[in-house]
């Protein structure tokens, strides 16, 4: 492309007139002024800058050997982890949860601003282009230093202008800002994964809670039934003369005792529908559909060693390192400012004294230059803004070894006690076996005269005390299954990252089809004997 000559006018109606051409030739004639101007950019780059204070050491992050993590295969929770206890109520409640929780719809909220300040940053290195049209109306001094026939007239002020700018970024300062801002909205994902995390894990343990509760109120109203039974069979013994009002009233309290923690069961088994209701976005009547579910021996997987791959399978681990990152490139960034900024701006446009003139080929304007800028001295506000992020970073480290041993212990917590429960609900339902026989042949010998009253609020006492023993240890099998879930991340992958849940869903906690009927507690309570 040949270039225009220098003498020739330039107008927007000739018609060889091409602005590729003219704008080709307008670089051309900014060469030489540029090269003039970088000469003295390069030189003032090699001169001395304010000076960074090194400071103090900075943290360092816990490595996952020093904590026993080693490379052992195990088997991962699945995303969807709870439906391995194949419980389609279970199912349709976690569902309800993951689509109207309040805590995950903010958790979105903020991937969407983490992803916003991404974008803003990525926008910042590339070149900025503007339209700037001014226009004014303006009477022009007669004493100034406008001559005739200017002074004293009126006259509008044009002025149309494509602006560029480009910030040429030699120190990485923009880049740092860039990765930071990327870390932050990785970090965020994360957080979203923990919100899910915590919320699977809450409506898990929340549901066999109540699961255990319904049992519970389910063996307390079997145990009141046989205590009923006794008590009948105490007013006979005192008809036959064999027996007092002492043990009449002794039967009777038994009674009304255990009608007492029946109550109590039944009050936290609706309180539990109300929690779970909660965490399903659902009003608390909607907690009432939910019924009892027999509960079946729980996965038995328990990994036997701490497994590295931890690290990026639990979304607090990960979200904790990617905010390291993030302090660590705002630290690069404010590394930066101790060092000459230099931005390249030009501009092409038409600039007249009346609107007629504005777009004639002699009201053309253009121009280019750096703009440069050298910190000397800033009363020690760099170093200071400096050691601010070095602090943040360290802040930052420190969150992650935190949030690293947290993690570490709440896997070998539940593994712990998991393996240990096994043993004991072994152990308790041979308990339970036992005195419920005791209870059983106490209730026969008094009724028949050979036993006294005593034995039997004995047996009775112990039978009701190992009976709640039995269930709670089988519910607890099922909230500590799910903490080891949650310990172990949920099924989450920062390999892999997982979509966030979006399916709606508007409907009552009950699962569609027939309700699963309440069990018989699985129990072995003892016969009670009749009239």
């Amino acid at each position: 492309m040949a270039a225009i000559p220098k003498h020739r006018s330039i107008s927007s109606t000739d018609p060889t007139f091409s602005w590729p051409d003219t704008l080709f030739s307008i670089r051309l004639s900014l060469l030489p002024a540029m090269k003039s101007i970088l000469l003295p950019v390069l030189a003032l780059l090699l001169t001395g800058c304010a000076a960074i204070d090194p400071g103090k050491a900075s943290l360092t992050e816990i490595p996952g050997a020093q904590l026993g993590l080693t490379q052992e295969p195990i088997v991962w929770p699945h995303t969807q982890w709870w439906r391995r206890y194949h419980d389609t109520q279970l199912d349709h409640v976690m569902e309800l949860a993951l689509a109207n929780n309040p805590s995950l719809s903010s958790a979105k909220a903020r991937i969407d601003l983490a992803n916003a300040a991404v974008r803003g940053a990525h926008a910042v290195q590339l070149p900025q282009l503007d339209l700037a049209y001014v226009q004014s109306r303006q009477r022009f001094s007669e004493n100034y230093i406008y001559p005739p026939p200017f002074a004293g007239s009126m006259y509008t002020d044009s002025s149309l202008k494509l602006n560029v700018g480009f910030d040429l970024d030699l120190w990485g300062k923009n880049r740092a800002k860039y990765a930071a801002a990327v870390s932050r909205a990785k970090a965020s994902q994360a957080d979203l994964a923990v919100a899910r995390n915590m919320l699977a894990g809450n409506v898990v343990q929340s549901y066999f809670n109540l699961q255990n509760a319904l049992v519970q109120e389910k063996v307390l109203g079997d145990i009141a039934k046989q205590q009923a039974n006794v008590l009948a069979i105490t007013h006979d013994r005192v008809k036959a003369g064999l027996d007092t009002e002492v043990e009449v009233n002794q039967a009777d309290s038994a009674l009304s005792a255990v009608k007492v923690q029946l109550n109590q069961a039944g009050v936290n088994a609706q309180l539990l529908r109300h929690q779970l209701a909660a965490l399903a976005g659902q009003g608390p009547d909607q907690g009432n559909t939910i019924v009892a579910v027999p509960l079946t021996r729980p996965p038995q997987g328990v990994p036997s060693t701490l497994p590295l791959n931890l690290l990026g399978r639990r979304p607090d681990i990960v979200a904790a390192r990617a905010q390291v990152e993030a302090a660590t490139s705002d630290v690069s960034s404010a590394k930066a400012d101790f060092y000459p900024n230099i931005n390249l701006s030009a501009f092409a446009g038409f600039v007249s004294l009346g609107l007629g003139n504005l777009l004639k080929d002699g009201s053309i304007t253009y121009g280019a230059g750096p703009a440069i800028t050298l910190p000397i001295f800033h009363g020690g506000a760099l170093n200071a803004q400096l050691g601010g992020k070095k602090a943040e970073r360290d802040l930052a480290i420190a969150n992650y070894n935190q949030v690293l041993l947290n993690a570490v212990r709440d896997v070998a917590d539940a593994a712990t006690s998991i393996r240990s429960l096994r043993q004991q609900i072994k152990d308790q339902h041979a308990s339970y076996v036992a005195i419920a026989s005791a209870y059983g042949i106490a209730v026969k010998r008094y009724k028949s005269g050979l036993g006294n009253f005593v034995q039997v609020l004995q047996a009775q006492s112990e039978m009701q005390k190992q009976a709640l023993l039995d269930v709670n240890l089988q519910a607890r099998a099922y909230t500590l299954d799910a903490q080891l879930a949650v310990a172990l991340g949920g099924g989450y992958d920062s390999a892999q990252p997982e979509k966030p849940h979006t399916q709606p869903v508007a409907a009552p906690l009950q699962a569609p089809g027939k309700p699963v009927a309440a069990p018989a507690a699985g129990l072995p309570l003892a016969a009670t004997p009749t009239r």
